[in-house]
């Protein structure tokens, strides 16, 4: 997929000259993209005199930042202790399955995105499922396929 770099060519001219501004370009590119691609990589090199080694590496260091197109709905698993316990792992082992996806990837579709986290800090609420920052406590495989399926169906009436 070609992407269109006039964006990224503004992004880089609001943030010209100025040192110790990566991070935040890096974010806005990612805002209008959904993932920071390799193009735009390429030109803020060239552009900024910055070598993509460099870029990769911050890339690579910080979760915030994906290399690869996301899904319009991320799902994250959470897979602290008491999620586990409770059946977090199942419940993320189901959703890879019935996605066809492993963690860290998106559907072919475009529709999901399928991650885990270390811990959300909702212990109480264990397991615990986020899709769009919308958190889903006390979660099981019947739960988390209802909401595959809302989720689908939201798109669908679109």
């Amino acid at each position: 997929m070609k992407v269109n770099l006039s964006d990224t060519r503004k992004i880089i001219q609001q943030y010209r000259n100025k040192k110790g501004t990566l991070i935040p370009l890096l974010q806005e590119i990612q805002a209008i993209y959904g993932y920071v691609p390799k193009e735009s990589i390429e030109l803020i090199s060239k552009e900024l005199l910055i070598y993509p080694v460099k870029i990769y590496g911050i890339l690579t260091f910080y979760t915030q930042f994906y290399l690869t197109p996301r899904g319009k709905h991320t799902i994250i698993v959470c897979q602290g202790t008491a999620c586990h316990v409770m059946g977090g792992k199942d419940i993320l082992d189901y959703l890879s399955n019935k996605l066809g996806i492993s963690e860290g990837e998106t559907t072919k579709e475009g529709m999901f995105s399928l991650e885990r986290a270390a811990c959300l800090g909702c212990c109480g609420m264990a397991p615990v499922v986020v899709i769009d920052n919308n958190f889903y406590g006390m979660c099981d495989i019947q739960k988390v396929d209802a909401l595959v399926k809302e989720y689908r169906s939201k798109e669908a009436n679109r």
